[in-house]
């Protein structure tokens, strides 16, 4: 099988900057970036309550037991993913992520479109949307007059989101990192709070049997009676060890939501206490309002997820800031000015930008399909089982792009029809355009830089 693992001292730093410095670039991660502080920011960005704004909807298309196992089966593959990204982030320590590894990766040849595809590709709710839930449960509730944000004040709540998020990525790495320590201890310690206490909290807990065999669809509200379409429709150590504890947490988080839920129906009652917008949060009201007749332990739970997706938000933030990268390449206009660095931090203040990260794809793609002897390991190394991994990954990763661009409502309407295959087209053939009428003249991907004044944070 080759060698797999990571050997004691791989963790070393020295080894990363060794290996930047081989490939023809500087270190972009001060010392401060530990592997706890590496640890803490990727596990930010996955997020414990990652589900909470889904779980409703999931429920409803197939029942509990989709839910809970769909959770444990969508854990199996992303661990593939993961393992797979794990070897080439070893092998290529650098700023750029993806779009990196898909330059270096694809080669000569077709790198640089590789990486041009990966770079676009990386587009610009949750946190808005539990604040919105704080602020109804804490004026008195749905039913009792409590100030429900329109959907100006959600977006515009959103908009300030991401604009504090940027701000506090403007600092340096240093305090960046113990932001995200402080978000791993609030994720690990509030989540045990909210997973051991609802289910303690709430009156009554549905049966073993209901939460892991009951399989149920509700076509009158999505038109959907099939049980396996609804099934489809549900849902380097660091990066490792952050599937493993998220897998672990998460699904004791949505055990806890389930056992918790007191009448299944009332969940997506309009005019119950939270307008049935977020299930989740009608759980927590319920639960606690039963044992205490008010909302107070509703809205700190609340809180506590809230401060999870604040924290996700501004380690995605962070991890996502592609625009440097791109920039330092000059992939973009006006490169110059989005690649220069703060003269006191050493951060790319110009370039902070938020981005969602749906090109795990290339990468894989051309770690699998490239010469073995072309490929130079780091210390967590694949050997033989880096083609199997790969392409379990590559296909997982196309299964759930593919769902994604599903119909969820039938029947298809013109306000039901999913638009996200329209959308996704129009983009991606405007990249493709740009890079045949245009970017290929001048785009050669990423650039040595250690001779270049910008190239070091």
């Amino acid at each position: 099988m080759g060698r797999v693992g990571i050997p004691p001292d791989a963790l070393k730093i020295d080894s990363g900057e060794k290996r930047l410095n081989e490939l023809g670039y500087k270190q972009e991660l001060k010392r401060e970036m530990s592997l706890f502080k590496t640890l803490a920011i990727t596990f930010s960005i996955v997020a414990l309550f990652v589900g909470t704004p889904l779980y409703g909807q999931s429920l409803r298309y197939a029942g509990p037991a989709t839910l809970i196992w769909g959770w444990v089966a969508v854990t199996f593959f992303t661990v593939f993913v993961g393992v797979a990204l794990a070897e080439i982030c070893s092998s290529f320590p650098t700023t750029g992520s993806l779009y990196f590894w898909a330059a270096h990766l694809a080669g000569p040849k077709w790198g640089p479109l590789a990486s041009w595809c990966c770079a676009w590709l990386e587009t610009a709710y949750s946190g808005a949307q539990a604040l919105q839930m704080i602020i109804l449960l804490a004026t008195g509730t749905h039913k009792n007059g409590g100030y429900f944000a329109p959907r100006g004040v959600f977006v515009a709540a959103y908009m300030g989101l991401a604009i504090i998020w940027a701000i506090l990525n403007s600092f340096s790495l240093q305090v960046i990192a113990f932001l995200d320590i402080i978000s791993f201890w609030w994720q690990v310690i509030g989540g045990g709070v909210v997973i051991v206490m609802l289910p303690l909290v709430a009156r009554t807990t549905q049966p073993a049997s209901y939460v892991f065999t009951h399989f149920e669809t509700s076509p009158g509200s999505t038109g959907v009676s099939s049980i396996p379409y609804a099934v489809i429709l549900t849902g380097p150590v660091a990066i490792l060890a952050s599937i493993a504890l998220i897998s672990v947490f998460g699904w004791a988080y949505i055990l806890s939501l389930t056992f918790s839920i007191q009448n299944l129906e009332y969940l997506y009652d309009e005019n119950n206490e939270t307008r049935g917008k977020l299930v989740p949060a009608q759980i927590f009201y319920d639960a606690f309002h039963g044992r205490f007749h008010n909302s107070a332990g509703a809205i700190v739970f609340l809180c506590i997820i809230w401060g999870s997706y604040f924290f996700c938000g501004l380690s995605v933030t962070a991890a996502a800031a592609r625009v440097y990268a791109l920039s330092r390449d000059n992939g973009i206009p006006f490169s110059p000015n989005w690649r220069k660095l703060h003269p006191k931090y050493k951060v790319p203040r110009n370039a902070v930008a938020i981005g969602w990260i749906g090109a795990y794809a290339i990468p894989i793609y051309a770690r699998l399909v490239m010469a073995e002897k072309n490929f130079k390991p780091g210390p967590f190394y694949l050997g033989k089982a880096r083609r199997p991994v790969c392409l379990i990954a590559f296909l997982w990763v196309l299964y759930t792009c593919s769902v994604f661009l599903l119909p969820t409502l039938y029947p298809i309407t013109w306000n039901t029809f999913n638009y996200a295959p329209v959308a996704l087209g129009l983009v991606f053939t405007l990249i493709m355009l740009w890079w045949f009428l245009d970017g290929r003249k001048w785009f050669k991907g990423p650039v040595r830089n250690i001779d270049t004044q910008n190239g070091i944070c």
